[in-house]
């Protein structure tokens, strides 16, 4: 019923628009820029935090990273350089320190070795870089990934060593395309190892951090860790080619005059690159990692030569903080819908200035101050919701074209395009008001006059 009583004044209010298309297109500029930065602002806060809980999930949950601190130059471990017992010998990451851990900490459900070598993959004179990884069949729970086909490791396989091996997607596809590679052979380096299974495609974020454990299982090979260390190399055992070699390398450095090795010609101690840790409970997190630290100083000599990283607490506290900066990121998106609104006041307080015998004119023939302000505030929020609707258009093609060129990932909720389209409704409702209002306080004498 209010609709039909004010229906006419509604319909004056939209032929005053479209009589003024240029002044009312540049009125809701402000609105239309603000709902597009309101839109593509949270499809980034999203994005963003999508993408951390993806990687959550790639990490696993309860895990905890060990990895070996860099090593400098002369050998010694970086982190333990000003230690009081920075002289004493430490072998790094080893075997042994995992099986100390599955045998001392009852907190721990799995562990899994993991060492990490550059190789070519070669099938009938094709070849392709790759990751050997040389890991155990838990490694494959703790990171929850699948096989498109075959079979994860036997104990078999990594108590005698075998050479077999599970391949990436990417690898699949290069090697046999659409052929099943399972049972067949690929060489890395000099051993030709058998395929027994296909890992499933993941999805791989580039700000995925490799400290947290995440890495892209596609180009990776991965093979029981036995057998690498009996097939490839292992970096607990010193072999005399290897001292002649280091040997000859810092002669040559004392002769040419430089300072220090290059990267190069660093040396690894560690025979394994990382050890993964699968904790029973969330609460225990903190506990085992200190337990870990503790057992790793005694085993080490006291040398702090390695680094305990818990991905899940690291990755929830980017989260939150990336929740706070989409918060903030809302709010400075918002304050241009404000001053869209204060721009919509400010043109319709000019427009009834503009207006006045059209006000007087239709007061004198019977407009109540109702119908006034009902023109006027129709007016206002019709410009704000066309120019919401524009925006809503433009936030998602802006959205599109931020994941297209910077590649960064955007989710368009419905809840953000709600928010802003609510938003741009309500703007043009209050700040269009007080012209609205004003409009409807002329005296129509004095209106006819001017």
């Amino acid at each position: 019923m209010i609709f039909k009583k004010y229906f006419h004044d509604i319909v004056i209010g939209f032929e005053a628009i479209i009589a003024n298309k240029l002044k009312s297109i540049l009125t809701a500029l402000g609105i239309i820029f603000g709902v597009a930065a309101v839109i593509s602002m949270m499809a980034i806060g999203n994005g963003a935090e999508q993408e951390i809980l993806e990687q959550i999930k790639m990490v696993g949950v309860n895990n905890i990273i060990v990895t070996p601190s860099q090593v400098s130059t002369d050998g010694s471990k970086e982190s333990a350089k000003d230690q009081p017992g920075a002289k004493k010998f430490s072998k790094g990451l080893t075997l042994l320190d995992l099986k100390a851990m599955q045998e001392v900490i009852p907190t721990i459900s799995m562990v899994s070795p993991v060492i990490s070598y550059h190789y070519s993959a070669i099938i009938d004179g094709k070849s392709k870089p790759v990751v050997l990884e040389g890991v155990n069949s838990n490694y494959f729970s703790i990171f929850n990934i699948k096989l498109q086909l075959g079979e994860i490791f036997r104990q078999i396989h990594a108590d005698n060593g075998q050479p077999v091996c599970i391949i990436g997607d990417n690898i699949k596809t290069v090697f046999f395309n659409q052929e099943n590679p399972v049972g067949k052979s690929i060489k890395c380096g000099q051993i030709w190892l058998k395929i027994i299974g296909v890992v499933e495609r993941r999805d791989f974020t580039a700000s995925a951090s490799d400290e947290m454990g995440i890495s892209s299982s596609d180009n990776t090979i991965f093979v029981p860790a036995q057998t690498i260390l009996m097939r490839f190399k292992n970096r607990a055992l010193i072999r005399a080619d290897e001292v002649e070699a280091s040997n000859a390398r810092r002669r040559m450095i004392i002769v040419t005059g430089q300072n220090e090795l290059t990267q190069a010609d660093d040396k690894n101690p560690n025979q394994l690159d990382k050890i993964i840790l699968q904790v029973k409970e969330t609460e225990q997190l903190g506990v085992t990692a200190n337990i870990v630290k503790r057992l790793l100083l005694r085993r080490h000599s006291g040398l702090y030569d390695f680094e305990v990283t818990i991905p899940e607490l690291l990755l929830k506290q980017q989260q939150r903080t990336k929740k706070v900066f989409n918060i903030v990121l809302g709010a400075i998106a918002g304050i241009s819908l404000i001053v869209g609104g204060i721009g919509i006041m400010n043109i319709m307080l000019a427009s009834v200035m503009e207006r006045i015998r059209e006000i007087g004119t239709r007061q004198a023939i019977g407009a109540s101050r109702k119908d006034i302000v009902a023109q006027f505030l129709a007016e206002s929020t019709l410009i704000s919701i066309s120019g919401g609707i524009i925006g809503i258009v433009l936030g998602i093609i802006l959205s599109k074209i931020i994941t297209a060129v910077f590649d960064i990932k955007t989710i368009i909720s419905f809840f953000s395009i709600f928010i802003a389209f609510g938003v741009s409704a309500l703007v043009g409702i209050m700040f269009g008001y007080m012209p609205a209002k004003r409009a409807a306080e002329k005296d129509p004498v004095e209106s006819l006059r001017a």
